[in-house]
């Protein structure tokens, strides 16, 4: 019964945050906003995406809820439940249809300007914003699965994503997404192909019908959390 009762805590816990969330999203910002018609556009159809991936989540936890209340064997719910969180924290190899996009120095080694060692990090993250927004499901830059956390930065001039050196070209990101036609259309015409550009960098995309992702291959580092002692 106690066990039980953890368990409750725990799935209400998470509703409750996640409520919260929801909430602060749609308080007015305190900031006058500054962005164009497109930077607008775009923003509101990520919005759209995150309030229906939210109502989606309530549902499934409203579920899970429900049937921890009907059964007495919890262990194939909890079981069941782990592994989702495995597949949606991206520690699981993943296939399914999607595009691969490969970035590629627009001149050669020997131009003047010199040779480019890697992709900029702030286009790589312009880049990843738009792939979410227009859709994507899962990412892999370069076999580096991007996962909610994933650090990209720069060292000495090189990329690095989940800690790892991306120099190689072209630079493949394989993308999985329930409408690949669309998204390929998408990066197309996205507006951070243009600013590749302007680095001397470019974008093609191509539909696929098949790929796999890598999972994560790090360890997760849970922080600000600390555990909770039974009542005796």
């Amino acid at each position: 019964m106690k066990d039980r009762m953890i368990i409750f805590t725990c799935v209400t816990t998470i509703i409750g945050f996640m409520v919260a969330i929801q909430f602060q999203s749609t308080k007015e910002p305190e900031i006058r906003d500054t962005r164009n018609i497109h930077e607008l556009r775009q923003a509101l159809t990520f919005e759209k995406e995150r309030q229906k991936e939210l109502n989606e989540e309530l549902e499934n936890q409203a579920e899970m809820l429900y049937q921890l209340q009907q059964t007495e064997d919890l262990e194939p719910i909890m079981t069941d439940a782990i592994e989702e969180l495995k597949v949606r924290a991206g520690l699981t190899e993943v296939s399914g249809q999607g595009i691969i996009i490969e970035v590629s120095p627009i001149f050669e080694e020997d131009y003047g300007g010199g040779a480019i060692r890697s992709v900029p990090p702030y286009l790589l993250r312009m880049l990843l914003n738009e792939l979410n927004i227009y859709g994507a499901k899962e990412i892999a830059v370069a076999n580096q699965r991007i996962i909610s956390t994933t650090p990209i930065r720069e060292a000495n001039g090189v990329t690095l994503i989940n800690s790892n050196r991306v120099t190689q070209f072209p630079l493949k990101i394989r993308v999985l997404s329930d409408d690949p036609e669309s998204l390929h259309h998408a990066v197309m015409a996205s507006r951070a192909r243009e600013y590749f550009s302007y680095e001397n960098l470019s974008i093609n995309s191509t539909p696929i019908n098949y790929i796999t992702l890598p999972p994560y291959d790090r360890t997760l580092r849970v922080r600000h959390m600390e555990i909770v002692k039974e009542e005796s």
